[in-house]
């Protein structure tokens, strides 16, 4: 099954790359004429391997690649759903009230466990 697969997906990868380069399939499909049989198989035509055109691209530098990326980054914060202001107040507020809290929990037990330590050692 797995050889199916693979023979699939190199038809597939074949197929996109003649379209990219709009090369046309010149290989030659054989129809046998007759119904006996006894006819020997005719072979298939080998085609000569079409050359890629080659893609003139200019290569990027760091500054169009830099300008590339903050255009889409704009387009991305564009998509966002920002909070309104009244929720990220409160959301401030329940993280600063948490951040106390485990700061004088946290507190409470090192300033018990120096105590016990210190009784303990002397």
């Amino acid at each position: 099954m797995a050889r199916l697969q693979r023979k699939k997906a190199s038809a597939k990868k074949k197929a996109k790359s003649t379209a990219k380069t709009g090369a046309k399939d010149t290989s030659l499909k054989v129809v046998s004429a007759g119904k006996g049989g006894n006819a020997p198989k005719p072979k298939k035509a080998v085609s000569a391997p079409v050359p890629k055109p080659v893609a003139v691209k200019r290569n990027k530098n760091f500054l169009d690649k830099a300008l590339q990326f903050l255009r889409e980054v704009k387009v991305e914060l564009k998509k966002v759903t920002w909070p309104s202001r009244k929720q990220t107040m409160g959301s401030t507020l329940v993280v600063i009230i948490l951040v106390i809290i485990c700061a004088l929990f946290l507190g409470a037990v090192d300033f018990s466990l120096s105590n016990l330590l210190r009784l303990i050692l002397q």
